[in-house]
């Protein structure tokens, strides 16, 4: 009988105990302006002393912003969690300010991210609503392939673009369609491709007859402006190439949009598709540019979940302490992935 050694692997997750640091601070007193001044520590994550000595550490709040950041977990299975697996005891209400710290903390970095999306040449934004105590609000994403930026506002106008973006701004926009959108006068802007593909297939479900023609032509022409970018990304169709086929595609397109259209819904599909009938190539003009507004598409996923679970925030000052965690979290994951 021959024996012989087989591997067998077991991944465990260690058992963690809180690290409780004291930290004995100075407290003193000007001798000429009486000012109280006092000593701190890297490590402090607040200068509050007496009743409110104990605080949490960098690790714990970075952990508490994640998981209610930006996975949605309610501070109340915040607090659960860490009793049960670090034997951590925490209010709800020591989380949230705990938050709110972490949050005005990074304003500075906020701020700056602010700035880079204002520059950068292609923005990728939008927008999903957001309950703020009690009221219907929106949650704003701009996306740019470097940084992510949320804003809350009570707002879904134009107003936001102007705040975030600048009236002036002239980069690339792709977006859903959205008309505020369109007030960007010195922009190039790209229409998502998903989003009309989805409103033509809707079309075509619901068209009876000669109905369904329309949502059909429009459907193939966009999915073979998809299939070119795919051709020029993998190499097999050359710059001049690309124009040409692209010269085409517009050739189609004012073919498809000269025919004439009894349904009252493909009427109104005709008419966006011609009124932004610029704004549906750029992608292939511009390699740097997207199809689809998918970054932000994705950008909102975690502010979704976030919604479904929580219902939304209960004040100003925990909207805003959202919006400055969930940008400078996305941005990181951004950078880590891109790199």
């Amino acid at each position: 009988m021959v024996f012989g050694v087989a591997a067998q692997y077991q991944t465990e997750i260690p058992k963690v105990r809180p690290i409780v640091r004291r930290f004995d601070v100075h407290v003193g007193f000007c001798p000429c302006c009486r000012a109280r001044v006092q000593g701190r520590h890297p490590l402090q994550t607040s200068d509050a002393l007496g009743s409110a000595a104990s605080q949490l550490g960098p690790q714990a709040l970075a952990l508490a912003s994640h998981l209610h950041t930006e996975l949605g977990t309610p501070f109340g299975k915040v607090r659960t969690f860490f009793q049960t697996f670090f034997g951590l005891v925490v209010s709800c209400g020591g989380l949230a300010r705990g938050l709110g710290r972490l949050a005005r903390k990074l304003e500075p970095t906020y701020d700056g991210l602010l700035a880079e999306v204002r520059t950068s040449e292609v923005v990728y934004p939008d927008e999903t609503s957001m309950r703020v105590a009690g009221r219907l609000g929106w949650l704003w994403v701009f996306v740019t392939p470097q940084a992510t930026v949320y804003v809350q506002r009570m707002s879904r106008g134009f107003d936001v673009i102007d705040e975030v973006l600048g009236a002036d701004y002239d980069g690339v926009a792709v977006h859903d369609g959205w008309s505020p959108y369109d007030r960007l006068a010195l922009a190039l802007h790209q229409q998502c491709l998903a989003h009309l593909l989805r409103r033509a297939r809707e079309l075509i479900e619901v068209a009876l007859g000669m109905a369904a023609r329309f949502p059909k032509q429009v459907k193939a022409l966009l999915q073979d402006a998809l299939a070119l970018r795919d051709r020029r990304d993998a190499g097999e169709v050359s710059p001049h190439g690309v124009l040409v086929a692209t010269g085409q595609l517009e050739s189609r397109l004012t073919d498809v949009l000269a025919t004439h259209t009894t349904d009252p819904a493909n009427e109104r599909f005709r008419k966006h598709l011609a009124g932004h009938r610029d704004d549906l190539f750029t992608f292939l003009r511009l390699p740097n540019v997207e199809a689809t507004s998918w970054p932000a598409d994705h950008a909102t996923r975690p502010a979704v979940l976030f919604r479904k679970v929580s219902g939304g925030h209960r004040s100003l000052a925990g909207a805003h302490a959202h919006e400055v965690l969930a940008s400078v979290a996305r941005t990181c994951w951004q950078r880590a992935a891109d790199g």
